[in-house]
């Protein structure tokens, strides 16, 4: 019985030094190899932003890109009463200078500041210099900061500045290791990231999560998915269960076991863990977010269990190597005053980050915690560091993409600008971007799926495109108008699902779609050059119509005619645009024009006039302007009364089935005989042939 108490007395204390190992006080482990392999892992994620940034920054921020730096940086200023308060809500080294000098500056020495960390040149410096940098990007460019991928390597950065060893050429740093509240504060990172995922997914209350349907719509909408992704969505309904078993185990149970259960239980906790970031990786294209997060899975291990994994793998020289080089000097104290700061800066920090995740939970706050919470958040959320982490907490219903669409011919035939990377092309699916991110085409995705209606974003990406800006045009796969610039873009909305399987194999389509409507209304070039937007349908009516569009040309002059469409009627106004489309062989237009000509009513009449665009519009095979021809024959207005070229033209018009031809072809036949009616036969033949053949050449 004793035996009993004292293994129940025991347990506390067994848990208790379990939780100070895992936080780095267990006085036993050492953590060099671990620290070494990912500050290098750090440094290579951030090489990858920092030449994304570069890639795109001209298009994005440049002088002709999408939203010109100082146009945004004053935008922020002008946001604020001061600049100090603008500091504090945006931290940008953009304040100083917004020049493209200074944005070639910071990300090409974002870029050296990044490469430095990988070789491990002065890791300290580099690292602030990386954090200060992406920072200013981060805060600066208005549009596109926000991506949770900055967000978690703005705090990654900036703890691993306190984790890296110090000094210019710190070989593996034995010299200088890692505190134990260093040690604490990456791996409650760590820690954060998982569990925070994981309780997301229940606080959030998506129902996809509860009746174990979110993986079998997780891949068709995620915002890039690749061909695994494709395949795994139609794996059956059992495999996807078990990848949410998996989910749950990775971000709830190996955080816990990680915390209580000891080495063995952080083997499993980090197996669990890079198992699920890579699947996710390799499916979902979530740019650096699952590289960074399984180089942090590293936090989990220390130096022993890098040799055990090396004797595991039989390479038992590696594993002499890490024994032998793990041995640490003791960490020399600090002054009293860097340690007080150190320790207050981290323990901020701490409380802060529980800040962020009883916010992102929607946890109840008490009222005189609010009241320092609030000043304490507003303060320091502007930096972005300090973050609550909510991935795939909620599912979109469907996957939403936006389409921008050019026309240069007034909207008679529109072309799309086709995505580099995301879904838009139905026998496309996305190449494999990761740890790669498209900022401009995940902004698009975003913004589409967060608002009903277009964000600034598209108005100021349509402007530049109709501006023929080529920086912004580069973003898109290739530029649909080789020949000649657009004048109007719009931007279509669509439903996407993936196919089956079947339709898969038979057509090469990965994607079926629905068009939702227009996401952005028409934007276009005024006489001027300048770019402007329609608010109504009779404003876009009348841009498409001043940019030679027939149909919209002829739609215009009959509103005008009658006076509808909220327009005053004016028959001046009318046949303008009637004759407009006339003079290019628009046979609606032929017809009105002629009509307005032979009832002098509102204009002169003038009959030469009405028959010449009443019979090119009846030769080219419009049966409205062919009865009206045989009923001009048949009264002798304007050509010579001639009743069997009347019938011949009501034969030809009769073959379209209007019932009214049907009755003039009657009419006329009861008033000739069967000679003259044999005649118009052949008169109606040869009029069909000459426009079968009209209608060849226009075709050819």
């Amino acid at each position: 019985m004793r035996s009993i108490t004292q293994s129940f007395r025991a347990i506390p204390t067994a848990l208790w030094t379990r939780i100070k190992d895992f936080s780095g006080y267990g006085g036993e482990a050492t953590y060099l190899w671990p620290r070494w392999f990912v500050l290098r892992a750090v440094g290579i994620v951030l090489i990858i932003i920092f030449a994304g940034i570069i890639q795109e920054s001209a298009a994005l921020i440049g002088p002709d890109g999408i939203t010109p730096l100082p146009n945004a940086i004053a935008e922020l200023r002008g946001a604020s009463s001061s600049l100090f308060e603008a500091i504090i809500a945006s931290p940008t080294l953009f304040y100083i200078s917004s020049s493209s000098a200074m944005v070639a500056l910071l990300q090409w020495g974002g870029l050296l500041a990044a490469i430095s960390v990988v070789l491990n040149l002065w890791p300290r410096m580099s690292l602030f210099l990386c954090w200060l940098s992406l920072l200013s990007f981060a805060k600066g460019w208005l549009l596109y900061s926000g991506p949770m991928v900055d967000r978690l390597m703005l705090e990654v950065s900036l703890l691993c500045i306190l984790f890296a060893p110090a000094g210019y050429r710190p070989g593996l740093g034995a010299q200088v290791s890692a505190r134990p509240i260093v040690v604490f504060m990456m791996r409650w990172l760590l820690f954060r990231i998982m569990f925070e995922n994981g309780m997301s997914k229940i606080l959030g209350g998506d129902l996809y999560w509860f009746n174990l349907r979110a993986m079998d719509i997780m891949y068709e909408t995620a915002p890039s998915p690749t061909i695994l992704g494709f395949f795994n969505h139609h794996m059956p309904h059992a495999w996807h269960v078990l990848e949410i078993g998996l989910t749950f185990a990775a971000e709830l149970a190996a955080p816990l076991m990680a915390v209580f259960c000891g080495r063995r239980g952080r083997w499993w906790a980090f197996w669990l863990w890079a198992a699920l970031q890579v699947g996710i990786q390799l499916t979902c294209n979530f740019g650096w977010l699952n590289t960074a997060s399984i180089a942090l899975g590293l936090l989990l291990l220390d130096d022993k269990m890098f040799a055990q994994a090396a004797g595991w793998l039989r390479l038992r020289k590696l594993a002499d190597y890490f024994t032998a080089t793990s041995a640490v000097t003791a960490v020399p104290p600090l002054a009293k005053w860097r340690r007080y700061t150190l320790n207050g800066a981290l323990s901020l920090h701490f409380y802060l980050s529980i800040i962020a995740f009883t916010t992102l939970a929607r946890m109840p706050t008490p009222a005189f915690l609010e009241s320092v919470n609030r000043p304490l958040k507003a303060m320091f959320d502007g930096f972005g560091s300090i973050n609550g982490y909510s991935l795939f907490s909620r599912f979109d219903p469907f996957q939403f993409v936006t389409e921008f669409l050019g026309s240069n011919d007034g909207g008679v035939t529109w072309r799309p600008y086709e995505y580099r990377y995301f879904p838009q092309q139905l026998d496309r699916i996305s190449p494999f971007t990761a740890p790669g991110f498209p900022r401009f085409e995940a902004n698009i995705k975003a913004q589409a799926t967060l608002n009903d209606h277009a964000t600034p974003l598209f108005h100021f990406v349509a402007t530049r495109l109709l501006e023929q800006k080529q920086p912004v045009i580069d973003l898109f796969e290739s530029n649909p108008f080789p020949d000649a610039p657009p004048t109007m873009i719009r931007v279509a909305g669509y439903k996407y699902k993936f196919t089956e399987l079947e339709t898969y194999r038979e057509t090469g389509h990965f994607w079926k779609r629905t068009y939702l409507g227009e996401y952005m209304q028409l934007m276009f070039l005024n006489p001027d050059g300048e770019v402007g937007k329609v608010a109504s349908e009779a404003e876009q009516l009348h841009v498409k119509a001043y940019y030679g569009n027939l149909e919209a040309q002829t739609y215009l002059g009959f509103l005008l005619l009658r006076g509808e469409g909220g327009a005053p009627r004016d028959v001046t106004k009318a046949s303008q645009w009637f004759l407009l489309a006339a003079k290019q062989d628009h046979a609606v237009a032929q017809l009105n024009l002629a009509m307005i000509y032979s009832s002098g009513k509102d204009l002169p009449k003038d009959i030469p006039q009405a028959i010449h665009w009443g019979r090119r519009a009846a030769e080219q095979g419009l049966d409205a302007a062919q009865d009206w021809l045989g009923v001009m024959y048949m009264r002798g207005e304007g050509v010579p009364r001639d009743p069997v070229q009347a019938l011949a033209w009501f034969e030809v018009a009769a073959d379209g089935g209007t019932e009214q031809a049907v009755e003039h072809r009657t009419f006329a036949q009861d008033q000739l005989s069967s000679a003259d009616r044999l005649l118009a036969q052949q008169r109606a033949e040869l009029i069909r042939q000459r426009i079968a053949a009209q209608t060849r050449v226009t075709d050819s």
